[in-house]
């Protein structure tokens, strides 16, 4: 059985080897997720400018990037990998928006400081914690009251959903939560955290979030033509979303 502390280094090294598979996007738009609406069509955020902002796992930090650009006025990012966070320095470097970035599990964030963020983000990011309810303590700590977060994951039953010859079959079961490890991730081991959508939603009760908003809808076209065997696809996303979406507040 693998510890926790375990977890995280897996995942620190496997996502150091393929960062850079990751590293795109744009400020124009911020997606979060395949087959999701965007934030262009949610408003989810609310006003960015002159906002302190906490990303947790800010990647490539292309999110920092499309929060700079509409006038935030301080923003921190969180990232296990220091590939990613190396990255992220890069995209953000000449910006003009201070950034202060902390390479650490989002279990534990040294020098975050409490009440002082007016909103949190977290776009596919959040489900790889190995202790949720540490994580989601530490947001609400650091958030100031009142402060939103707004956070995107796989869904969880699109998680344990393949679809293939037009049918959807269960993987894995559901109501069973627990972790995997994949041996071949991209070429390389991580350890994939499953979880109900109500752990999600019992959490953020108990870490004192109010939530104001869950989204599980699905974007999709018809001309869309990508092979409905891909673990995203327009075929899948048409049956089950693709990503779950909540925004909550700190009471």
């Amino acid at each position: 059985m693998l510890e926790q502390r375990e977890m995280i280094q897996i995942n620190k090294s496997g996502w150091d080897k393929v960062a850079d598979q990751f590293f795109e996007g744009s400020f124009d738009i911020l997606d979060y997720g395949d087959y999701a609406p965007t934030e262009e069509e949610l408003h989810l955020l609310g006003q960015i400018e002159d906002s302190i902002i906490l990303e947790v796992g800010c990647g490539s930090g292309h999110t920092l990037e499309y929060l700079a650009k509409r006038g935030a006025r301080e923003l921190w990012g969180v990232d296990l990998s220091s590939s990613q966070i190396n990255t992220a320095k890069e995209v953000v470097s000449n910006l003009g928006t201070p950034v202060t970035f902390i390479e650490s599990p989002m279990e534990d964030i040294p020098g975050l400081p409490d009440s002082y963020f007016d909103k949190a983000v977290s776009i596919y990011a959040l489900g790889w914690t190995v202790n949720l309810q540490k994580t989601l303590s530490n947001i609400h700590r650091s958030l100031k009251l009142g402060g939103t977060l707004v956070f995107s994951w796989e869904h969880p039953v699109h998680s344990v959903v393949e679809y293939a010859n037009e049918q959807l079959r269960f993987r894995r079961s559901y109501v069973i939560e627990g972790f995997e490890k994949h041996d071949s991730w991209r070429g390389t081991p991580i350890v994939m955290q499953y979880r109900k959508v109500s752990t999600f939603i019992n959490e953020l009760i108990n870490a004192g979030f109010v939530i104001d908003k869950i989204i599980e809808d699905s974007t999709f076209d018809d001309n869309d033509t990508s092979n409905s065997s891909e673990w995203y696809s327009n075929a899948k996303a048409r049956m089950i979303p693709s990503t779950l979406i909540i925004k909550c507040h700190k009471v």
